[in-house]
């Protein structure tokens, strides 16, 4: 990323304030919803994924901590906000197809990887815009969902739609984000350790300035999540599934 010009490193740091956003925002996102604005300034999915990982951990970890922490008081035991036995029970189901989508990230051409980015974030946005997110309504679909989402956040980290169109519908509402966090945890810090044994660069020069690029929006997202969770404006998932169309549509067609 050493010989982009000063206004792509500007676009990449605003997008990373976005994806900090959203990221802390919904819950989900740091990944869908900035990979295909990342690509469309740079189309190297290598190059952002690692630092994207990264991220994740930090502020997924922090996140939780911060929760727990504020819930405990002297001398009572807190029951904690994720659902740790529901948790490992969706991992032995996902883990093996994570581990197949993260041998097809190393081993994929860009272009390729870039193209089925682009591909999934179309079929996210049209979802966003009709108004009718992914769910499952059985448990051999939630398996399939599972499954796929897994294979997808191996792949490119952009799995989350589908995993979370299963756990929503189990986990109470002040479990959800964290146990969601806690997840995200794990199944990133595989992709990390797959990273690390492929000598992939995890450009951590950049995290420098970029970790406090997405802190900012993580910031602001904390202030946005009640208000949004409350208010549930389908109108802002709509905005923001028909941006999240052009954009893909315009990945698709500049890897074709």
């Amino acid at each position: 990323m050493s010989d982009l010009a000063n206004y792509q490193y500007l676009l990449i740091a605003l997008i990373f304030v976005w994806s900090g956003f959203v990221r802390s925002g919904l819950g989900f996102g740091g990944a869908v919803l900035s990979l295909p604005f990342l690509l469309l300034v740079h189309d190297q999915p290598l190059v952002f994924l690692p630092i994207i990982a990264v991220h994740l951990l930090v502020f997924s970890s922090l996140t939780i901590w911060m929760n727990n922490r504020s819930r405990s008081t002297p001398g009572e035991v807190s029951a904690g906000t994720v659902d740790w036995r529901y948790l490992w029970r969706i991992l032995g189901i996902m883990i093996v197809p994570k581990l197949i989508g993260v041998f097809g990230l190393i081993t994929m051409p860009s272009d390729v990887l870039s193209a089925i980015i682009f591909v999934i974030v179309a079929l996210y946005s049209v979802s966003y815009i009709v108004n009718r997110p992914f769910r499952s309504g059985s448990r051999a679909v939630d398996a399939i969902f599972l499954m796929v989402g897994g294979y997808i956040s191996g792949t490119s980290l952009i799995g989350a739609p589908l995993i979370i169109a299963v756990v929503a519908q189990h986990l109470p509402k002040e479990k959800l984000r964290d146990t969601l966090f806690a997840l995200w945890f794990i199944l990133v810090l595989i992709k990390m350790a797959a990273f690390i044994w492929a000598g992939v660069d995890l450009q951590l020069i950049h995290h420098l300035w970029l970790l406090p690029c997405a802190a900012v929006g993580h910031v602001i997202g904390l202030y946005a999540h009640d208000r949004m969770l409350r208010a549930e404006t389908p109108v802002f998932f709509r905005v923001l599934g028909v941006v999240l169309l052009v954009v893909s549509s315009l990945g698709i067609v500049s890897v074709l």
